[in-house]
Parts: C-alpha cells; structure tokens; sequence
C-alpha cells in the first residue's frame, strides 16, 4: 500500500476528530466513562479480536472461517426487530445481488441491525463499525457471536474527545478521566491497524460478500442531518470496484415499542475501480454519495407525538 493511501486510511476514522464535538455536560462526561469501562471489559476485548480474526480469515489460505447461514441470521434478526417495530421499506429491488456496500446515515446502535433484518441474505454483508458499541453488552456480544459477520474498529468516541479537549484547556476536574482514556481506549489509528482493515475489507469483497458502512463515523445528532462522511467508503469502493448504495434510515433516533422506522435504498453508485486512488476520485465518491443520502432523507422529518410505550428501556437496551 502506498503512501498516499495510508494517509487516505488515516482519515477514514481520525479526520476532523475535534469538530462537531458535543458540550461537556454531565451526560457527556457520564457516556465517556461508559465508553472508558466499555475499553476495559475483557469479554467484550476478546469478541471483537476474535471476531477480527474471524473476518481476517475469509482471505488467509489455510484458515478455517466461520460465517452462519445467511438465511438464518436474517430470519432470527427480523423476527426480533418485526415484533417491536414497524419496518417499511422503500426500493429494496435497488440492492445488487453482486457484492457491494452499503452506507447509511447513522441515528441509532441498533441501525445495523435494522438494515440487516431487510437485506436478501446473499450477498452475506459484514458490519463495520465500532468495537465498542458491537460488543458492550452481554446479548451483543452472544448474538454477534453466533451469527458472525463483523469488522469490529477501535477509535474513540466524541464524548471522550470532548473530555479530553476540556481537560487540556480549563476542567481540571476532567484530568484524571482524560488520562484514563488516553491510557485504555485503543484508538484504532496505527498504520497497522487500518492496513489490517483494508486487507480484511478487500478480501471480503473480493470474495462475493458486501459489507454495510455509516461514512459518517458516529452517531447523528438528529433525524435527516446528515454530518461530513468519512472517506473510508470511498477508498474500500474504489480499490474493491464495487457499487455504494446509499441507504436512508429514517425514525430510528428515538425509539418506542411499535415505531414506524423507514429504510430507503438508493440507486447503486459505481466508479471505475481504482488500486491507488487519488484524493480527487475519492472527494467524487464522497460528494456523490452524500448527494445521494440527502436526496433520500426528508427534508422536515416531524417526531411522532403520543404514548411512547418501552421509550427508556428501548433506547438504553439497544445503545
């Protein structure tokens, strides 16, 4: 891999990493030492390097690889979500039945779940996205563990940015938290990290799966903003000559039992694949797909009013 492309993968996770960062009220501070105690949890540690390996192997000669049947992670997936919301979907006849990835606006933990309980089971789509978040309660951690198909990252989270850029300017009473932080929460930014990534995400497609991308890198702060995307979408498209198709989630920030949550799928973007591309075709792909989500996002989404049945309960138990 050259160099240029390195930098590329650097910035995939780590661009732009103290914008848009929240204030520090106590909620923030309160989700950053979530995060710190999610970093030292040793079970959900050894998940995500198992399921990394897991993944790693699907391109190593010699290694066995275990992937469920498609079928059934999506039947056991969509029989759980169905029973506690409404799901609509919108153009589903636009996903290929050739490996490609899709990239989605992010509202909520649960969306990846949401858009794998929709998807034809073939090609058999791998989640990439935060170990953290993958793996910090006992019932990810099972579910994702017998049914496969992630690509857990290390990168640190907005929250714990937050706190680490008030403890270097004036809350003293942050130091301590930051320095922990600093210490035990793998960001995930080393060159042999994200080569190890782009090896895995490669092999992956190259072998007929797809895999399913939030470009945006964290959490949405509301329904239909859509906030900067992160170049990695574009870099793993170009290299692996795949389609993008952009995927709008829409309802999914505040959840309640028997919520109507809509998916939207847009037409496949397909670029001339690339092996080395140029900051300038990925900046295409970027601009391109953002275009993309926007157009199916809506434009004055309006939160429904009423009894929010299982509100507390629902968005704390799939965060």
């Amino acid at each position: 891999m050259n160099s240029s492309l390195d930098e590329g993968l650097i910035t995939t996770e780590n661009d732009d990493r103290e914008n848009f960062l929240p204030p520090l009220t106590e909620g923030i501070i309160h989700r950053a030492k979530e995060g710190l105690m999610a970093a030292r949890d040793p079970e959900a540690r050894e998940s995500a390097r198992e399921s990394l390996a897991n993944a790693e192997a699907i391109y190593t000669p010699g290694n066995s690889h275990k992937q469920v049947n498609g079928e059934l992670r999506r039947l056991l997936i969509r029989t759980i979500i169905h029973s506690l919301f409404r799901v609509k979907v919108e153009y589903r006849e636009r996903i290929p039945q050739v490996p490609a990835i899709l990239a989605s606006n992010h509202l909520s933990h649960f969306d990846p779940f949401l858009i794998l309980a929709e998807v034809p089971a073939n090609p058999f789509y791998y989640i990439l996205g935060d170990a953290r978040t993958l793996y910090n309660k006992w019932w990810k951690r099972g579910f994702l563990s017998f049914n496969g198909g992630t690509i857990p990252l290390d990168r640190l989270w907005k929250e714990e940015l937050a706190v680490i850029e008030g403890a270097r300017k004036d809350r003293e009473d942050l130091v301590d938290l930051a320095s922990a932080i600093d210490r035990d929460v793998p960001d995930g930014k080393s060159f042999q990290k994200l080569r190890r990534l782009d090896r895995i995400s490669q092999g992956i497609l190259s072998h007929g799966n797809g895999m399913l991308i939030f470009p945006e890198g964290k959490l949405g702060t509301a329904e239909s903003k859509l906030m900067p995307l992160k170049k990695g979408v574009a870099i793993y498209a170009l290299r692996a000559g795949v389609p993008i198709v952009p995927v709008a989630i829409i309802g999914s920030k505040d959840l309640y039992f028997r919520k109507s949550i809509t998916l939207r799928f847009g037409e496949p973007l397909l670029f001339p694949q690339s092996h080395r591309p140029k900051s300038s075709q990925v900046q295409a792909v970027l601009n391109a797909l953002q275009a993309a989500l926007i157009d199916l996002l809506p434009q004055n989404y309006q939160e429904p009013k009423g009894i929010k049945l299982w509100r507390n309960f629902l968005n704390h138990a799939l965060c």
